[in-house]
């Protein structure tokens, strides 16, 4: 009766017993500890692959290039990074791409904390979709799509110098500058700043702040002593990854900065393929490197690496 029943059972349960016999002969009970290290080896592996690229660069940095056979010499030097740190080009360069990257995190957080809020604290369905669909959508249009929408809006025939002129006014060049490019970037940095602030307010319940009101507190101070502390995690996590992905932006700049407000990324394009340079490209990829690790490592030691939940400490 037993051999009947089981072969009357659909085929796709055989083969499900039979993928877990062999599962268990692969790894056995014995191995069940180490199952989260497992799944923790594509990460690893991708890492590796990711380092060992970095120490290539790194190689390729120390190489000074030969001018007379355009390729790089044998011999170890540090010319490639003297000239790039000591190039008054490349010191704006950086200086530029620091002080993007300070400002689009900025103004990123300034919109984006209003509008994660609203859409956590929004009680109408409609509302709460509404936002979900308006934060999704950029991301199904690319960046570079998006950098030429902006040339659409703010080019000398696009639609705002176009109302000027309908109002009578001059026209004004509101791309290729620096202006320009933040505007661009704030724009493609927002969406990634509310999905990491949005799940750091959720976690502040509403009986939070009914009590701190309840107790003579005001929304402002309830906002400012109470909302602002306990979403730290979300502001700091949106701060790493909008001031690094400023930092080492190509498009906006390309695009919107028309070649005038280059960023590191945009001078290591050109080390490598404009100049043929790949020992300079190098030094300045590496230099970009320390940049985005230092910032991190910074905003860690002054804001503390339990904000994004290391340990049970620091909230």
């Amino acid at each position: 009766m037993a051999s009947n029943s089981s072969s009357k059972l659909p085929r796709r349960w055989h083969l499900f017993d039979i993928a877990e016999r062999n599962a268990a002969a692969l790894w056995p009970k014995t191995m069940h500890r180490y199952s989260g290290y497992l799944l923790l080896v594509p990460a690893i592996l991708l890492v590796f692959v990711l380092v060992l690229g970095l120490v290539y660069i790194g190689g390729y940095s120390l190489h000074e290039l030969d001018l007379a056979t355009y390729r790089l010499k044998e011999t170890f030097s540090l010319t490639n990074y003297s000239a790039a740190l000591t190039s008054t080009t490349y010191q704006s360069v950086v200086l530029r791409s620091i002080g993007a990257s300070i400002l689009v995190t900025f103004f990123t957080l300034l919109l984006a904390f209003p509008y994660a809020y609203l859409m956590v604290r929004a009680r109408q369905a409609a509302t709460k979709k509404f936002l979900l669909i308006s934060l999704f959508l950029p991301f199904f249009i690319g960046q570079i799509v998006r950098a030429y929408g902006w040339l659409i809006i703010l080019g000398q025939e696009g639609l705002i110098n176009t109302l000027f002129a309908g109002l009578g006014l001059p026209a004004m060049d509101l791309i290729y500058n620096y202006p320009a490019v933040i505007l661009g970037l704030v724009q493609y940095m927002l969406p990634f700043a509310v999905l990491l602030l949005a799940p750091a307010i959720t976690a502040i319940g509403r009986d939070v702040e009914l009590a701190s009101e309840s107790l003579g507190a005001n929304w402002m101070r309830t906002f400012l002593h109470v909302v602002l502390p306990m979403a730290k995690p979300g502001l700091v996590g949106s701060s790493v990854v909008v001031f690094t992905l400023t930092l080492t932006d190509f498009a906006m700049p390309e695009i919107l900065g028309g070649g005038t407000t280059d960023f590191i990324a945009n001078a290591i394009y050109d080390g490598f393929f404009q100049l043929s340079n790949s020992g300079l490209g190098s030094a300045l990829a590496m230099i970009l490197v320390t940049l985005g690790t230092a910032f991190v490592v910074i905003l860690f030691f002054l804001a503390g690496t339990g904000t994004l939940g290391f340990n049970g400490r620091e909230q």
